[in-house]
């Protein structure tokens, strides 16, 4: 079967499910009740749905690629500069991986549309902010209000929402300063705050390499749910130290087994090496671009030596999770940064064989978070619970394969799934859809919509 064939079957089989264009009312609020609107963003998605001939999957796309712009941005200004504030959706809060992850895919757009451009300058400002305040928060609070988890045993100051420290909340801000440069030839963001938090970072990379002591984190919670707290006395499991950086929590906010987390190192040596460009060529500060070289070096060699497992079935592959003692923890999580993420996010090759290989363990039932049911088929989460499939998986899995079929086939399981509400969820049951998590999450929706755009570039939809 040609590639052509496939596309022509995959594009008639999404059409058979559909209904007329008339079932689907707009499910956005009305133009007054927007948080904020964009010209570019709005002659996009017209000019998207146009071109897609499944009415469902052009309503979704509709629904959801605005979202985040639609009902989560609040935007100002603080000293003169744009500052932009992005809760999660139905959690009234600020996380770094989340705010930037949601923003991202309208980077391409930003050149051309100068409220845009503020705006997503704005989420690079408060993202500095952000982290000078602590460099170990994931969540933030829009101002000095406090939050329900002020009572955590850490270090907490009202600014915080959360103070779980996860190394991709430092990664997601840097792949987006990085971005909005490279999209906008903009260097504005990068001023004495920015490069103050770029040097906080690497100081807190460093800091969790724990080469000589244990760092000043630790972090416990009076909870009966276990991965909502730290063993070790706010520490985490013991680790031999490597030179890989210990993150105490996942992306999924679930705390880790084994502290060494693996999509997470290859991420911050990624987030490293985009800080060397941005001191080198828009800075010209090479003595801290090659700080950051060599700390990047420092874990690319830590991750050969640990990270790299031989599994039985798969071959060389890369673990999840790693101690330093040779234990390693065979399995995924669907949140970015997750195994199956990695070219996603610039860690890797598409076609590098080890990630291939992780691939292809991860999309397997050795996976034991990989879930299939009546309902569908990816990667879940142990944060959502046994038996629940996130659509960030789906979606990421379609992101990162080249294959019409399996993205076709991901499309066709999202359309499927969202249960007649026109949105993404966090996660829904395998046998039944209509069972989901998280009504309104606006990275998974803002997500969504990043692969239908890629999908019709590629002229997939």
């Amino acid at each position: 079967m040609t590639r052509r064939t496939i596309l022509q079957s995959a594009t008639a089989a999404l059409a058979a499910r559909s209904l007329p264009a008339a079932d689907f009312p707009t499910r956005r609020p009305a133009p007054a009740d927007r948080k904020f609107s964009s010209d570019a963003v709005e002659a996009k998605i017209a000019e998207i749905k146009a071109a897609i001939a499944d009415p469902e999957l052009a309503w979704l796309f509709e629904n959801c690629f605005p979202n985040t712009l639609d009902t989560t941005i609040h935007t100002g200004s603080l000293d003169g500069k744009p500052d932009t504030f992005v809760i999660t959706g139905d959690i009234d809060a600020m996380w770094l991986r989340d705010s930037a992850a949601q923003v991202w895919p309208y980077l391409p757009l930003a050149r051309n549309d100068a409220k845009l451009r503020a705006m997503l300058a704005g989420v690079v400002n408060r993202q500095t902010r952000c982290i000078l305040i602590d460099p170990y928060a994931n969540a933030f609070n829009y101002g000095p209000t406090g939050s329900e988890w002020s009572t955590d045993h850490t270090r907490m100051k009202p600014e915080l929402h959360e103070r779980k420290w996860e190394i991709d909340s430092l990664c997601y801000p840097v792949r987006l300063a990085h971005g909005y440069w490279k999209a906008t030839g903009d260097t504005s963001c990068f001023d004495k705050a920015w490069q103050n938090a770029a040097a906080l970072i690497v100081q807190t990379f460093r800091e969790q390499q724990r080469l000589k002591d244990r760092g000043p984190y630790r972090f416990q919670r009076t909870t009966a749910v276990p991965s909502d707290s730290l063993p070790g006395d706010g520490y985490g499991n013991p680790t031999r130290p490597c030179g890989l950086i210990h993150s105490a929590f996942r992306p999924s906010d679930d705390a880790c087994i084994f502290p060494f987390l693996v999509p997470s190192n290859l991420f911050a040596v990624a987030a490293l090496e985009q800080l060397r460009e941005i001191h080198t060529a828009a800075l010209s500060n090479l003595s801290f671009a090659q700080q950051c070289h060599e700390l990047a070096e420092q874990v690319r060699q830590a991750l050969a030596a640990h990270a790299r497992a031989r599994h039985p079935k798969y071959g060389e592959i890369y673990a999840y999770e790693v101690d330093g003692y040779g234990n390693q923890l065979f399995q995924d999580d669907a949140g970015p940064p997750s195994l199956l993420s990695l070219p996603y996010l610039g860690c890797c090759a598409l076609d590098d064989p080890i990630y291939q290989a992780t691939r292809a363990f991860v999309l397997s039932d050795d996976n034991p978070y990989l879930y299939r049911g009546s309902a569908g088929v990816g990667e879940g989460s142990p944060h959502a619970g046994l038996g629940m499939i996130w659509p960030l998986g789906i979606i990421t899995r379609a992101l990162t394969t080249r294959d019409p079929k399996e993205i076709a086939d991901s499309l066709a399981m999202l359309k499927a799934t969202h249960a007649g509400t026109g949105f993404m969820h966090e996660s829904f049951s395998r046998n039944d859809a209509s069972r989901f998590t998280r009504k309104w999450f606006a990275w998974a929706n803002t997500l969504f919509g990043e692969l239908i755009l890629t999908a019709h570039a590629a002229k997939l939809v």
